[in-house]
């Protein structure tokens, strides 16, 4: 049987979708989806299932083409990124997106229990972020939206990070056809100054996310303050972002470490971090406790 329409009584646990993924409960919450943990009939195995509702798109040919766009990510193999499984597109224009579910908990769960981490955490973060960026641009993919939200921790682990939501930010635009020049797609904090006018992600703009999240990590403050859209903005007009004790007075981060940072937040793009490798070989001159 071919299903060509989602409705809100079909996204119960208990229901079956495709005749093969099983809903067993709502899972995290996603920014534009509506997120589940399923089980696979197929293999057993327990996946998570974003939806995508056709209202998202203005035409069923945006919904194909968002889904291709994240069928990409099938083929991408990194250790460190949420795997995708399967991409399915119904007749209505809703999106199905199958992912293994994400290990440990978000990066925001964990600093909502404590707000900063040491210089060594906050390294050995980036360096594992920065490898698995290497791989995703190597394979001309984006993520487009890295944030402690899409950064999950495996403690148990000693601070195993992995990716989640790869793809999905840079897929809509690309669907919608946005171009060079619309509004925002990602989140304002964590999002270069030139994305507020209007610039597709791309490397630099994952780079910058990141660089935003290590100083969040080390100096346990956001560099960008503001309460709206237009204040972060102004805040991101800056040449470099604040010091770190100007936000954290009793914090000590190491001088090379908030150096290091502070490369990849410039607003001037042309004088931020180029390539993950770059950003790494910074990171691996920095002698943090």
């Amino acid at each position: 049987m071919t299903t060509k329409t989602i409705s809100l009584f079909d996204l119960a646990p208990g229901k079956t979708l495709l005749e093969r993924y099983t809903i067993r409960r709502t899972n995290r919450h996603g920014g534009m989806a509506t997120t589940f943990e399923v089980e696979d009939s197929k293999t057993g195995g327990s996946l998570e299932m974003q939806v995508f509702p056709s209202a998202l798109f203005e035409t069923h040919q945006q919904s194909i083409e968002f889904a291709e766009a994240l069928a990409r990510w099938k083929d991408l193999h990194a250790s460190s990124v949420l795997a995708a499984r399967d991409v399915r597109s119904i007749e209505d224009g809703t999106i199905l997106y199958l992912t293994d579910l994400p290990p440990g908990r978000s990066l925001r769960a964990r600093l909502a229990e404590e707000p900063r981490m040491t210089s060594k955490e906050t390294l050995s973060i980036g360096r594992q972020l920065l490898d698995e960026l290497a791989a995703i641009h190597g394979a001309g993919l984006v993520h487009g939206d890295i944030k402690p939200h899409t950064i999950h921790v495996e403690e148990s682990k000693g601070l195993r990070v992995t990716l989640v939501d790869g793809g999905i930010t840079q897929a809509l635009w690309s669907a919608k056809h946005l171009g060079d020049k619309t509004a925002l797609i990602g989140t304002p904090y964590y999002a270069p100054v030139e994305q507020f006018g209007g610039e597709s992600p791309d490397v630099q703009s994952d780079l910058y996310n990141l660089a935003t999240v290590l100083y969040e990590l080390a100096s346990g403050a956001m560099p960008w303050k503001g309460n709206t859209f237009l204040e972060v903005f102004q805040s991101k007009l800056a040449k470099s972002p604040p010091p770190m004790k100007s936000l954290a007075p009793k914090v000590e981060v190491p001088a090379d470490l908030e150096t290091a940072i502070a490369v990849g937040l410039m607003a001037d793009r042309a004088l931020r971090y180029r390539t993950a490798a770059e950003f790494k070989a910074r990171l691996a001159t920095v002698k943090a406790a």
